[in-house]
């Protein structure tokens, strides 16, 4: 059979000392820097399932749910999602929190699984082998690495810094432990409580049609997949809302898990607000919904609004526009194909449906439509029973240099990570710099500038390497970038986990609905058709199977394209790293892993080695806290500005500002940096926290040379706020040039919200 697998040879090692160049090139190209290490990833899929549930005996599992505290430090580091430089957070909108899910059998609670869903840009791997080693040691045989996927929301609001690799590093100026660290431990706390409530339950699924909440930012790229294919379905992008309902032994809801496909970037770039996007908004509203005297966090129901096959997805459901005041086409929809306004990517803006009144507006508007969406599968009453075994499988996949056949015989492989020229053109949810573009696969020289410069920071691309990523042009060749540490990962994890008739696909990168367009070339496709038809065909479970995909999870690998999309080298495209047989690699790995989740499982799958740790090698430049100071005749947490005496309404905005200290100080994961307080029967009541979308929490250094600063707190008063009563308290730390961290609090004055 012919073969098109090439031989890859390693290119020799740089001469210069390669973190020395990284801090060199931020130092005077920020800007180039800045939008080549952009990160917009995510994977799913699952084209609707209607009327697959067939009515059975009930059958009961264990089953725990639990919320954890994951926000990292919310000033002076940078957000993870855009990849800019200048993106650094100021403050906190809302916290980040994992949400845990345990499913265990009741008969043999040996067999169970832990979905974590984290508002987080994406899994990854160091963190995950943190959450795992202490999970696995505090709870010794029953979570492991098999059975626990952590799964990130995809949202762009984060805080960063926590990744393994280089590349998504270098804008956070390295890593950034503070934050990994918080991840850990807020998950592992999220999965202590999940295990702390297990008790005896059922599980039910349903799905939805979730209209206006998200489009295709790339069409022109899904319009080269064949017609006969695209048109089997409605929409150029998922619009299905599938949900896993936990209810108690009596029938009574404690929460679910949904999955829907939207990108987290309802929140722009120049947000500096540390928030959890839709998904962390869609959460909150749910759950506070249920438990409205309930602080966020730490309500009982557990809402889980999980990423699916999120890669072209966008939350900016009014398109593309052109943003050029004074140029002729100014607030005309950007160029078709290469989304361009003038030529250029940086005037290219989509418009999320409250756009006219701010990002918050468009945020809380795409989460609601999720949250509508939930609620509908929930409340209604065609949710169908989930009966059967609990079973995982998890293994490692060198994506570097897989081989394999497709299914006409040919012999084909993956490739090193590459990442391409189209890659730096951005998307319109984040438009790139300088003279890149979307959907520009030319055989012809790039600009000659950027030549010379791609060669500098990673190795040159060998002509094996350029045979196997073509049609795409390398722009950085991270696959061969091993120093300081790995710039881009090798190997991934490949995870299933089964519950009963309901499967999840745990996927390292972000996949397309238009996966499931591979079947008419008669292609194994993922999705709830194909991985269902092979799962029903093989006797692994009935034809009630019911089939979801979950991610970015546990590694982050970028985008997964079908070969037509991979072709027209837009962002997606371009962000497929391992090459144009990334899709059909991964088809053949998670085909081949069926039978590890059946009801009798023999033996263990074949996996590769498991990717080499990279923590450890970590360097970071961000500088620690020096010491925070008072100016002279203040104190810690005293008022600089009060708030107004006079009665506040409904939509007013209460401000407050307060002599401050550096929050990098204490996280205060479980707390908050503010409280609104009601006066109610003589006792003041915390009704309001910093994990309220109402509330906001600012910080300004006001001089490095004296350590001042100072923090704004501010509250809009929503509509059916009782009268009364209130005050504004903030809750810091200071650090002290010489010795410990000191809490204090500041109080403002009391105030009225009038009727």
């Amino acid at each position: 059979m012919p073969s098109l697998a090439p031989a890859f040879d390693e290119p020799s090692s740089l001469s210069l000392d390669l973190w020395d160049l990284i801090r060199g090139f931020l130092d005077a190209m920020s800007s180039f820097v800045w939008y080549l290490t952009a990160l917009l990833a995510s994977s799913s899929l699952l084209p609707r399932q209607a009327g697959i549930g067939v009515k059975g005996v009930e059958g009961q599992y264990l089953l725990g749910l639990g919320t954890g505290d994951i926000t990292g430090p919310v000033v002076e580091t940078n957000m993870m999602g855009y990849a800019s430089l200048g993106q650094t957070d100021t403050g906190l909108h809302m916290r980040e929190r994992s949400r845990a899910f345990i499913i265990a059998e009741q008969a043999n609670p040996a067999n169970r699984v832990v979905f974590i869903n984290a508002d987080i840009a994406m899994g990854d791997t160091g963190v995950r082998r943190s959450i795992v080693s202490q999970l696995s040691s505090q709870f010794p045989g029953v979570y492991t690495n098999e059975n626990i996927a952590f799964v990130g929301t995809h949202q762009h609001s984060g805080v960063g810094g926590y990744l393994e690799n280089l590349l998504p590093q270098i804008t956070s100026l390295g890593y950034v432990k503070q934050t990994a660290d918080a991840i850990v431990a807020g998950t592992v706390l999220a999965v202590q409580r999940a295990h702390a409530n297990l008790t005896p339950g059922k599980l039910s699924v349903g799905n939805t049609t979730v209209l206006n909440a998200n489009i295709n930012r790339s069409p022109s790229a899904y319009l080269a997949n064949p017609a006969a294919e695209r048109a089997r379905y409605q929409f150029d992008q998922d619009k299905d809302m599938s949900l896993l309902r936990f209810d108690d032994g009596s029938g009574n809801a404690r929460g679910f898990i949904s999955f829907f496909a939207v990108h987290g970037t309802s929140l722009y770039e120049n947000n500096t607000l540390v928030s959890a996007d839709n998904k962390g908004m869609a959460a909150y509203l749910y759950e506070a919904s249920v438990e409205p005297n309930a602080m966020p966090g730490n309500a009982t129901f557990v809402a889980g609004f999980t990423q699916s096959n999120v890669g072209d997805t966008s939350p900016n459901t009014l398109g593309a526009f052109c943003e050029s005041p004074g140029e002729e086409w100014d607030g005309m929809a950007c160029d078709f194909n290469h989304s361009t306004c003038g030529g250029t990517v940086q005037d290219c803006h989509g418009r999320g449906p409250g756009f006219r009144i701010s990002d918050f507006e468009s945020n809380r508007l795409i989460g609601e439509a999720q949250f509508e969406g939930a609620r509908t599968v929930m409340q209604g009453n065609n949710l169908s029973p989930v009966n059967g075994a609990v079973r995982s499988v998890h293994i490692y996949m060198n994506m570097a240099n897989h081989t394999f056949a497709l299914s006409n015989g040919t012999t084909v492989q993956t490739c090193p990570a590459a990442m391409g020229f189209s890659f730096a053109g951005g998307t319109t949810d984040g438009p790139g710099a300088f003279d890149f573009v979307q959907g520009d696969n030319s055989s012809n020289p790039q600009n000659p500038f950027w030549e010379i410069v791609k060669g500098v920071v990673t190795p040159q691309p060998s002509a094996a390497q350029k045979a196997c990523q073509d049609p795409k042009p390398i722009l950085l060749n991270t696959g061969f970038a091993h120093t300081p540490y790995e710039w881009s990962p090798s190997t991934v994890d490949i995870q299933m986990l089964r519950v009963g008739n309901f499967v999840m696909l745990i996927m390292p990168g972000k996949s397309f609905d238009p996966w499931c367009l591979a079947v008419n070339r008669k292609v194994m496709f993922f999705g709830s058709q194909a991985i269902r038809a092979q799962l029903i065909s093989r006797g692994i479970i009935g034809n009630d199977a019911y089939v979801v995909i979950a991610g970015p999870a546990n590694t982050y690998a970028h985008y997964v394209t079908t070969r037509e999309e991979y072709g027209v080298q837009r962002y997606e495209g371009a962000s497929t790293i391992f090459g144009q047989y990334t899709l059909e690699a991964y088809i053949d790995k998670y085909t081949s892993l069926l039978p590890f989740i059946a009801d009798s499982v023999s033996g263990t799958p074949a996996s590769d080695a498991a990717p080499a740790e990279q923590t450890s090698k970590a360097i970071s430049l961000q500088t620690p806290v020096v010491f925070d100071a008072a100016p002279i005749g203040k104190r810690f947490g005293d008022v600089l500005v009060d708030v107004n005496r006079d009665a506040y309404h409904a939509g007013d905005t209460v401000i407050a500002q307060f002599v401050g200290a550096n929050p990098r100080n204490n996280l205060r994961l479980e707390g908050t940096f503010l409280n609104v307080d009601h006066f109610v029967s003589g006792v003041w009541t915390p009704v309001k926290s910093d994990s309220h979308p109402s509330t906001i929490y600012r910080w300004e250094r006001t001089s490095t040379i004296t350590g001042t600063s100072t923090v704004n707190i501010s509250w809009t008063i929503e509509s059916g706020t009782p009268s009364g009563t209130y005050r504004l308290r903030y809750f810091g730390d200071s650090k002290p040039l010489i010795g410990s961290i000191s809490p204090f609090t500041g109080t403002s004055s009391n105030f009225t919200v009038a009727a």
